[in-house]
């Protein structure tokens, strides 16, 4: 919407538009991409290769959506940078960016924590953030767009989830990235923001790493009614995909630099 202009009602709509999700094999990354593909982007599907990076890819073409898949490290720059020129390659340019592949690392106290374990966990989770707004920004600058980062509760509202330093860090960091870039990249009509999912059924428990030393840090938490009290259980990945569906629509064309809590008010407990 040019500056001067009427406030107007916007619906979402996605049709045509093209959309590059990281991590897009499963969980969050997974409900957004079919989601996304439902309302009628096309769809880049980054994350390492498996069987399920493959099946999202299927079931997207299978309801009549379009979807390519790329196979990287998200931490290395040169392999990102491809992913993009790939995707513009395709279908032209790029409207939305997803930045949600993450990892929890290895969990351990600070006094026992590997410093090649703490540089692992920020390199996935920090920088492979970093590069992927810092590889949008020539696709996007000439017709503005949209980037959604994949934060959390843990490190911005949370500090309770013992051993998690390294991601809580990371996750923090997200946060104060996407305020940082919402502002510099304004100009150009980019919106950033950061979205902060609580507990959600996804896979990521398979990348994380707890060791045994972390008992002798562990203080006793104990909720009488669970720690969801919205829906006394964790959240579904797709409840996280019509969050990011809205953001990357024209619905939301007035929020950037925002970090929006997603968790049933799980972290109003902590």
């Amino acid at each position: 919407m040019q500056t001067g202009q009427k406030s107007r009602m916007v619906l979402p709509d996605l049709k045509d538009r093209v959309a590059l999700i990281t991590g897009a094999g499963s969980g969050i990354g997974r409900a957004a991409a079919v989601l996304l593909a439902q309302q009628g982007m096309k769809v880049c599907l980054v994350d390492l290769k498996d069987d399920r990076l493959e099946q999202t890819k299927q079931e997207i073409e299978t309801a009549g959506g379009q979807a390519i898949t790329v196979d990287i490290d998200i931490s290395d720059p040169k392999q990102v940078e491809q992913a993009f020129e790939h995707t513009a390659h395709t279908w032209g340019r790029i409207h939305f960016v997803f930045a949600n592949a993450g990892i929890n690392g290895v969990l351990a106290p600070i006094e026992d924590m590997k410093s090649e374990d703490w540089d692992r966990t920020l390199a996935v989770n920090l920088k492979g953030t970093f590069l992927c707004v810092k590889h949008a920004i020539p696709h996007m600058k000439e017709n503005g767009g949209s980037i959604v980062i994949t934060s959390s509760i843990n490190g911005s509202r949370t500090f309770s989830g013992f051993g998690m330093t390294a991601y809580s860090s990371s996750k923090a960091g997200q946060v104060a990235f996407a305020k940082m870039a919402a502002l510099e990249l304004a100009q150009y009509q980019i919106r950033v923001n950061a979205i902060c999912p609580g507990s959600i059924k996804t896979h990521i428990g398979e990348n994380t790493q707890p060791t045994p030393e972390l008992e002798k840090i562990k203080i006793p938490i104990k909720y009488p009614e669970g720690n969801q009290p919205l829906e006394h259980a964790p959240g579904e990945p797709e409840q996280v995909a019509n969050l990011v569906a809205f953001l990357a629509s024209d619905a939301s064309h007035h929020i950037t630099g925002t970090e929006l809590f997603i968790d049933g008010a799980e972290s109003l407990l902590r």
